[in-house]
């Protein structure tokens, strides 16, 4: 360990009213995309930008534990896609009546419409087997890694890319795409590109699959259900 520099320490304080707005209003208008996307290429400096957001994001022990593999073969994607219709067919089959044919109407990712793939993983080895901050919780690097990944969701949003994270997938299958070690956890297929429109609420919302829960709902105070004194 280093000794403590105070030369490391730069003064603090809040950002300007324009620069607060910009941070709220990227945070307030993300969406997960799906069907909005242009065909046009991501240029490799906003790629760069997007990445190098990421890779600043907090991480449990500082051992920054995410990989990012950018995919813009067709043909991945392609055979990404299908692995994603196959599990999402097995989905479907876990709702029932209406709410079974309410999850085939929506639209859940944009594979090959979007013009980059991102796969996002987690390498729990990369600080050996004892990690400061997951010494009780082993879960802390994959939490780190969706911090990463909240990141490049934000810039690509300032950036005017649009996002859409697709989930529904059996890992496996998209390990031996993409040639991914058995030790390493896939945490998220990020479908990028530009966007002309998003929608003004989740799309989810929009559909009417679910609405935004009340925050004060949410809240609770100095133990768990306890509302505020």
């Amino acid at each position: 360990m280093r000794p403590f520099d105070e030369d490391a320490l730069s003064a603090a304080s809040g950002f300007s009213l324009a620069e607060r707005e910009a941070v709220y209003h990227a945070i307030m208008t993300r969406r997960d995309v799906r069907s909005q996307f242009l065909p046009d290429p991501v240029p490799d400096d906003v790629v760069a930008r997007l990445l190098t957001a990421a890779h600043h994001a907090p991480s449990v022990g500082f051992m920054q534990p995410w990989n990012f593999i950018l995919v813009k073969s067709e043909a991945v994607r392609a055979r990404v896609r299908d692995a994603f219709a196959k599990a999402n067919e097995e989905a479907a089959l876990m709702f029932e009546g209406e709410q079974r044919q309410a999850y085939r109407s929506l639209k859940l990712e944009g594979i090959v419409e979007a013009p980059l793939g991102i796969c996002v993983t987690c390498d729990p080895t990369r600080s050996g087997s004892v990690v400061l901050g997951r010494t009780h919780n082993p879960r802390m690097d994959s939490y780190s890694t969706v911090c990463a990944i909240q990141n490049l969701w934000l810039a690509a949003r300032a950036e005017g890319i649009g996002i859409g994270w697709v989930s529904i997938f059996r890992e496996g299958e998209l390990k031996t795409i993409l040639g991914i070690p058995d030790h390493i956890e896939v945490v998220a297929w990020l479908c990028a590109g530009f966007v002309d429109r998003l929608y003004d609420e989740p799309e989810l919302s929009v559909e009417g699959w679910r609405q935004r829960l009340p925050l004060e709902e949410l809240v609770f105070h100095d133990g768990w259900g306890r509302s505020e004194p």
